[in-house]
């Protein structure tokens, strides 16, 4: 008989430079959860394989959003689970951004279809007219057409407040979002829907593209930085994110 091995909980520090002192809160906050975890580097994702990644990804981080792009493409890592967090420059947890998930553009149709189907979200689409949200300036027009091919009936917005409208009038299912939109990012997005009852719940897929330049990667940080509490999130606060995404 096969002796049972218990699932590895272990989780990976991401975007951190090691023995910097940046980790030890967060390392501090997921050991307080039961997790074990360490700082790790990105070139050993494909031997270690840990149950997920939490990734800085504030100005202060090593390229954590250069390590965010390397994962997701990559097939053979992609589907580790990623947590973005802010740390400040003395690793204070200042935001979580708990997305569904990521997709690099263009989306790879069969990838997309099978980690929607991963999550749950393409059996109802054959059961009932449910509408899925593309959130981008230029409407995605091949995410669309495969996302219509699962079974969804796709509605378009081209800016965050477009978004927001659209899902107080029509209950959407699923939202794919730009990371990067005219009025906002899709993590301010995300936290603006769940001030709703309507829209708390709908999973939030954020579109990247694939390759980034160094100001890009910076202004993406500096637009998230208003989401940051000035005050860091508390152990039980941070944990709350970690559990609903198992």
């Amino acid at each position: 008989m096969a002796e049972y091995t218990k699932p590895c909980r272990e989780l990976w520090v991401l975007g951190i430079k090691p023995g910097s002192g940046r980790e030890e809160v967060i390392i501090s906050y997921l050991k307080a959860g039961g997790y074990t975890c360490r700082v790790e580097q990105f070139e050993n994702l494909k031997t270690g394989r840990p149950l997920g990644a939490v990734l800085d990804i504030s100005p202060f981080s090593e390229d954590g959003w250069g390590v965010l792009l390397q994962i997701k493409n990559s097939p053979e890592i992609r589907d580790i689970p990623v947590l973005p967090v802010f740390l400040s420059e003395k690793g204070k947890v200042g935001g979580v951004f708990p997305v569904a998930g990521f997709f690099t553009l263009p989306v790879d149709e069969q990838y997309l279809q099978n980690r929607l189907a991963v999550y749950g979200l393409t059996e109802e689409a054959e059961t009932w007219d449910l509408q899925s949200m593309v959130v981008s300036r230029n409407g995605e027009d091949k995410l669309s057409k495969a996302i219509e091919s699962l079974g969804f009936e796709v509605v378009k917005g081209y800016t965050g407040k477009e978004a927001l409208a659209i899902s107080s009038i029509h209950p959407v299912y699923v939202v794919f979002c730009n990371q990067m939109l005219p009025d906002m990012s899709a993590f301010e997005l995300q936290e603006r829907f769940r001030l709703y009852p309507y829209s708390s719940n709908i999973p939030l897929f954020v579109l990247l593209k694939d390759e980034m330049k160094e100001g890009e990667k910076l202004a993406m940080s500096r637009e998230i930085a208003h989401l940051v509490r000035k005050k860091q999130l508390s152990c039980d606060e941070f944990l709350g994110h970690i559990r609903r995404r198992e």
